[in-house]
């Protein structure tokens, strides 16, 4: 599965608010980050008790893909994030790099 199959396939799943397939696609060592930031997540493990508790404050939290951009490994992401129907919406940005076709780390935006 090439990096970009890997990051529609997490989107999907993210969307889909399917927990353990969400988290297969990075890492056990992955890191998670504000851009330039240190690190709040550093570990799949890690990753998945974080978006548990997203998923269970936001059941119907939904990310839209505005543009994405591919170079390398890297993989960038700009995404309209709505917490719910009416609700709350942000834009991100994802910096998603990949390693052995899995995400390795991200960097967020916002």
């Amino acid at each position: 599965m090439s990096n970009l199959d890997v990051a529609q396939k997490q989107l999907d799943a993210y969307n889909a608010q399917d927990l353990d397939k969400y988290v297969s696609y990075f890492t056990e060592d992955c890191i998670v980050s504000g851009l330039n930031g240190t690190p709040t997540e550093t570990s799949r493990d890690a990753v998945k008790a974080r978006y548990a508790k997203a998923f269970a404050q936001f059941p119907q939290n939904k990310a839209e893909l505005k543009n994405r951009i591919v170079v390398g490994n890297t993989i960038v992401d700009h995404e309209l994030v709505i917490r719910s129907p009416g609700g709350e919406q942000f834009e991100i940005i994802a910096i998603y790099t990949f390693r052995d076709g899995l995400i390795a780390r991200v960097d967020f935006a916002k």
